[in-house]
């Protein structure tokens, strides 16, 4: 006789999780300073990729933003592709340590095919999710001391056209934008007028929008810097301007741009949106830049890989499972390149055999023909020597014939 059994109906966490009330002080309260304490003893890192033409400013451009000199070398416009340059460095700004790396793009836009400029900037993000997911996968793993490289944001350089996008820009940040937190900014803005920057920035992003191109947007579920936040959303893409040189200006030397006409300070915000980038991106949602890269852009490239691998969120089939049919999967894919390997070696030595006959049979017709041709030559030298010898004998012949004659003469003269 079957048994039935009655299962309860799912309840959800809220209807299973019990709200209780402490009598006392406990102490779990602290658990936001150790957590803390434990990062700042860790440190950070956080991973900067600068997309742009050379010569457009994007060395120049970190060296401002984190107060010290990079010591990067420039770059040429004759490189055959494009190319990305890690370097990986320690700033440490109080008791917090930044484990800070900056990846440019070298050569991109200096070719005159410019058609896959923007694959070795997806390959480069690539490999840097591959690596993070091989370490998640290892048995024995190290993810506490593992130094993550994922790109956490991207700075994309656009040039200060005033006109628009170009085709290489809306291509590469489109192929980006679902890898990585794209932050548009117009370099060198102090080369054109306030007026044309505003149409060139609203320019741009009804591009963006109609392209279908996704920037980072700053977040605002967070009610401390939501305001800041939503006002900051509206003044990208941000214009900026970028200086290793201090001009004294009043009784303060300031990071600025001297022309003949005046001179453009770098931190003055009625001058360009250096301040504005600053703050969004390293005082404010650096953290956040990470945890998207982590919880959306890994996750999404990680989920596909694991698809791709046969894995699936499927409870009908156990990872143990998955494992096996996969397993399977490569044994029959192995057997049958096996097979085909084997077949294709019987199709060559059959091949290698048939040349090896028709080579035989023509070596044979050769022979033939050689083994004729001495023949006849054979044939023809015993007939010329037969000819020779029968001359030679009617020679002699006469000769003696001659001989006699002239003997006989000799005598009827005595």
């Amino acid at each position: 006789m079957a048994t039935e059994i009655e299962r309860a109906p799912a309840l959800s966490l809220s209807e299973m999780v019990r709200a209780l009330n402490l009598t006392g002080h406990v102490g779990f309260d602290s658990l936001p300073d150790q957590l803390v304490n434990k990062s700042v003893s860790q440190g950070f890192c956080f991973n900067i990729l600068c997309v742009g033409e050379t010569g457009i400013g994007k060395s120049t451009m970190m060296d401002t933003l984190f107060n010290t000199n990079f010591d990067s070398t420039p770059s040429t416009h004759d490189l055959p592709g494009v190319k990305l340059k890690a370097h990986t460095y320690e700033l440490r700004e109080k008791n917090v340590l930044l484990k800070l790396t900056l990846v440019d793009s070298v050569g991109f836009g200096d070719q005159i095919n410019k058609d896959d400029s923007w694959k070795p900037i997806v390959d480069y993000i690539d490999a840097q999710f591959d690596a993070y997911l091989h370490e998640e996968l290892k048995i024995k793993r190290m993810l506490h001391t593992y130094h993550d490289t994922r790109v956490h944001a991207c700075l994309y350089f656009i040039a200060p056209t005033g006109h628009s996008l170009k085709a290489l820009d809306l291509v590469t940040m489109k192929k980006l934008d679902t890898k990585v937190n794209i932050i548009p900014v117009i370099a060198k803005a102090d080369t054109i007028t306030k007026t044309e920057l505003t149409k060139f920035k609203a320019k741009l992003m009804s591009e963006l929008v109609s392209n279908g191109v996704h920037i980072y947007q700053f977040p605002t579920d967070d009610e401390t810097v939501a305001d800041t936040n939503g006002a900051m959303n509206q003044h990208l893409p941000f214009a900026v301007v970028g200086s290793n040189d201090e001009v004294k200006i009043g009784n303060k030397l300031v990071k600025a741009r001297q022309y003949p006409w005046g001179t453009v300070q770098v931190e003055n915000e009625n001058h360009c949106d250096f301040v504005k980038l600053r703050e969004m991106l390293i005082r404010t949602n650096m953290e956040d830049l990470r945890e998207v890269t982590h919880s959306r852009h890994f996750e999404l490239y990680r989920r596909h890989k694991l698809e791709e691998m046969g894995f699936s969120d499927s409870e009908s089939k156990s990872l143990s499972e998955t494992y096996e049919q996969k397993r399977q999967e490569h044994i029959t894919m192995l057997q049958k390149k096996e097979d085909e390997m084997r077949q294709m070696f019987v199709i060559r030595v059959k091949e290698k055999e048939a040349e090896l006959k028709e080579a035989e049979k023509e070596l044979h017709n050769r022979f033939d023909a050689l083994k004729k041709q001495h023949t006849e030559e054979k044939r023809k030298l015993e007939e010329s020597k037969k000819r020779l010898d029968d001359e030679m004998n009617l020679f002699s012949q006469q000769k003696a014939q001659v001989q006699a004659h002239t003997s006989t003469m000799g005598k009827k003269k005595k």
